[in-house]
């Protein structure tokens, strides 16, 4: 399986404030060791199959950090607090799971891990 190739856009650093270089850092710091983390699962992986139950954790993990800076953004308005930092990790994260899905054979892959997964689950759910 290819390795994944992950980065930080442009146009969500621009939207920082111009004092925002530790976040600017952070950011890049996060995405290299997302990429790393990646591509050692599936460097490790035995078959293509594990690889991409790999990359589905880890998109799964992405999805829940998504979902939280997402709540952080109408708390942060409602406390009358600049959200734009909410937003900006929130749109990395959104930014980094289209990147994913747009590597070639990884995103019908990483499709039908997940459908199977939901099958998975329905069915456990059932017997429960």
């Amino acid at each position: 399986m290819e390795t994944v190739s992950l980065g930080v856009p442009e146009p969500i650093l621009d939207a920082l404030p111009a004092d925002s270089g530790d976040t600017r850092k952070d950011m890049q710091e996060a995405v290299a060791g997302w990429e790393r983390r990646l591509n050692d699962a599936i460097a490790s992986a035995d078959s293509d199959e594990e690889a991409v139950g790999y990359v589905v954790d880890g998109v799964e993990r992405m999805e829940d950090r998504l979902e939280r800076f997402d709540g952080f953004v109408p708390e942060l308005r409602a406390w009358g607090q600049s959200p734009i930092y909410a937003i900006a990790w929130r749109n990395l994260y959104a930014d980094l799971l289209s990147q994913i899905y747009d590597h070639e054979e990884l995103g019908a892959a990483l499709d039908r891990e997940r459908n199977q997964r939901l099958v998975e689950d329905g069915i456990r759910l059932q017997n429960a």
